[in-house]
């Protein structure tokens, strides 16, 4: 049994265009032939998105290679997540195909094999392409195994000059990367692999927070890697419980998956935070253990995940970026945490209603990450959203 979506941009011959759909079923063959009839003509388009749950991991390669073959379309870029989304459904810890295709401009994208710590790949695959044209977004999916992650994707930004969006694989099984390797077939593992776009293809982009602060920002004045013993001079914890409250402080149990630590990022204009997860609490020590290596004199500050606040957060940045497109969109990327989603707003489709409030129904397709990429840096708890125009 199988159920499917689709939505479709204005057509135009010759013109940009996209199209989504999605499909979820127990069998990837016939998922994926209901995702292709939902999703129809897709005459001229040159790209095709592709994110599916880890339901299908084991499958990848075939799915893509089918995809390949009824479409037409050669190049291909996706990865897995535990959730996928096209238009206005998600298909959430269940097997599942999100597909949204693009006719695009002939040599404005440039798909690039995965890459880990030597970009020499990237560099024979899309050397002279960006030569040529530049780059002035890349989509790009990234497996979190990859040692060094996070200053991968800051070198890849900066090698590219690219305003990275995109997000890393989330499975318990496979990690598959939809790509274009140099050897081999279509489905590629660990590293970052994605797609450049040349500056002739409108876009704009966006990403929203999901936890508020909920005290000042401070200082680490003692740690040791991951673990922070003391706060502008006291120890961590007795200031911890005053930024969080007394009623959270009374049952240090209740702050799982609630409170998280802000990173500031130096030099941020937007008061920019990476939001990192508490892994330990020592009551005895006083100390502090999250997931990222701090130094002494590095700013910190907790921040509080909930439902109403990341709901007006993201409305916010909707706002926003609705003051900044004068177009519909054609078509839409959304890349979402894990943590999100169903677990968050207690329904699976709240973020994907809340965009077709702003944007109406627009052609999208996305996936549910284990971590989010936004510009040249990675991310945790966020929503990114890139339209293009």
């Amino acid at each position: 049994m199988t159920t499917a979506t689709r939505a479709t941009s204005e057509e135009t011959s010759g013109e940009v265009f996209f199209r989504a759909a999605s499909a979820a079923g127990t069998d990837w063959g016939p998922t994926t032939k209901a995702c292709l009839d939902r999703l129809g003509p897709v005459t001229g388009c040159n790209l095709g998105f592709l994110y599916i749950t880890d339901g299908f991991a084991e499958h990848a390669g075939s799915i893509v290679t089918l995809l390949r073959a009824i479409t037409g379309i050669r190049d291909w870029t996706g990865t897995v997540g535990i959730g996928v989304c096209a238009n206005g459904e998600v298909i959430f810890d269940e097997p599942g195909i999100a597909v949204m295709a693009a006719r695009l401009p002939a040599d404005s994208f440039r798909p690039f094999p995965a890459v880990s710590g030597d970009l020499e790949p990237l560099r024979r695959s899309a050397g002279g392409w960006l030569d040529k044209h530049g780059a002035s977004l890349a989509l790009v999916h990234a497996d979190p195994r990859t040692p060094q992650l996070a200053d991968l994707v800051a070198s890849l930004s900066e090698t590219t000059s690219a305003f990275l969006v995109g997000g890393t694989s989330a499975s318990r099984t496979a990690f598959p990367q939809f790509t274009d390797p140099l050897d081999g077939g279509p489905v590629a593992e660990n590293g970052v692999s994605g797609v450049l776009f040349a500056p002739s293809v409108e876009v704009a982009t966006a990403r929203t927070q999901g936890c508020l602060p909920i005290g000042p920002k401070r200082s680490v004045t003692a740690s040791d890697d991951n673990v922070i013993l003391e706060i502008d001079g006291r120890p961590a914890l007795d200031v911890f419980k005053e930024d969080i409250g007394p009623e959270l402080a009374a049952d240090l149990r209740q702050v799982a998956g609630t409170i998280c630590a802000g990173l500031p990022i130096a030099g941020s204009d937007t008061q920019d935070y990476l939001v990192r997860d508490l892994i330990a609490i020592d009551p005895r020590a006083g100390w502090l253990s999250i997931a990222e290596r701090v130094t002494t004199g590095q700013p910190i500050l907790f921040t509080r995940r909930d439902r109403a606040s990341a709901a007006a957060d993201m409305r916010r940045m909707l706002d926003g970026l609705r003051k900044r497109v004068r177009t519909t969109p054609r078509g839409a990327v959304y890349v979402s945490c894990i943590a999100r989603g169903p677990s968050l707003f207690g329904e699976a489709n709240t973020e994907l209603s809340l965009i077709r409030e702003a944007f109406g129904d627009v052609p999208l397709t996305g996936f549910f990450a284990s971590g989010e990429i936004s510009h040249n840096r990675l991310y945790g708890y966020t929503g990114v959203l890139t339209l293009f125009l």
